[in-house]
């Protein structure tokens, strides 16, 4: 796989991670940006050994975007800090399933979620149900359109928290689950269709630099994106 690097420098380096690539190893065994970004530093570099690279956030597997990660525990230490104190901005595309109103305002979404480990799927629980966590984020409807004779809305979303699945647990839960989403959105859904969500855009201040970084990768800038986003523009 050819590496698509955005950004680089001695402490950091973004990338957009395609769809279908785990972040890490999993038990498929299939190639991982961990790896993939080992070997491109070690190659670029001609580094001798194992290559440092620290992994500060994540991306589901079928979810594609901009990502950072970690060149030097330094800056390693700092970025998973400035995610704890949620000074990292994430921001989203989706296509969810029916339409959404097309209002000017953003719409808060805030809901208590827990993690079912055996099922890796996130639930929506009352608060005070133990292990829930806040889960929040706040979108716009960009536009409603028809394909394959069915009707969707696109949406900008700005996350405030990182919860597991917890844009699909969310849109699944007030009746608009994401296109493709077969785990969240069954009913409505086909086996094979690509989950439609997309980072499309972080932002954070330098691990080590007085320097504020922002990185937008959309869904059309793709050699190869799926159709679903040729009516999103």
């Amino acid at each position: 796989m050819e590496l698509n690097v955005i950004y680089e420098d001695n402490h950091i380096i973004v990338v957009v991670k395609p769809v279908g690539v785990p972040v890490q190893e999993d038990k498929t065994g299939d190639r991982d940006m961990l790896t993939i970004i080992k070997e491109y530093l070690k190659e670029k570099y001609n580094k001798p050994g194992n290559v440092y690279l620290g992994l500060v956030h994540r991306l589901d597997r079928m979810v594609g975007g901009v990502m950072v990660f970690a060149k030097t525990s330094k800056a390693a230490s700092r970025l998973s800090e400035y995610i704890r104190q949620k000074n990292v901005k994430k921001k989203y595309y989706a296509v969810v399933n029916g339409i959404l109103p097309l209002e000017k305002k953003k719409v808060v979404l805030e809901n208590y979620l827990l993690k079912n480990e055996r099922l890796n799927m996130s639930r929506i629980v009352n608060p005070d149900e133990k292990g829930a966590k806040l889960a929040s984020l706040e979108y716009t409807t960009l536009r409603n359109f028809e394909y394959n004779n069915k009707e969707y809305s696109f949406v900008d979303i700005t996350l405030h928290t990182g919860r597991h699945h917890q844009i699909r647990a969310q849109f699944s839960h007030i009746g608009h689950p994401l296109y493709g989403d077969i785990k969240y959105g069954q009913k409505v859904n086909k086996v094979g269709e690509n989950l439609a969500l997309w980072s499309y855009y972080l932002s954070f201040f330098h691990p080590t630099k007085d320097e504020y970084l922002e990185f937008t990768f959309k869904p059309r800038e793709l050699k190869n994106y799926d159709k679903i986003w040729s009516e999103c523009k």
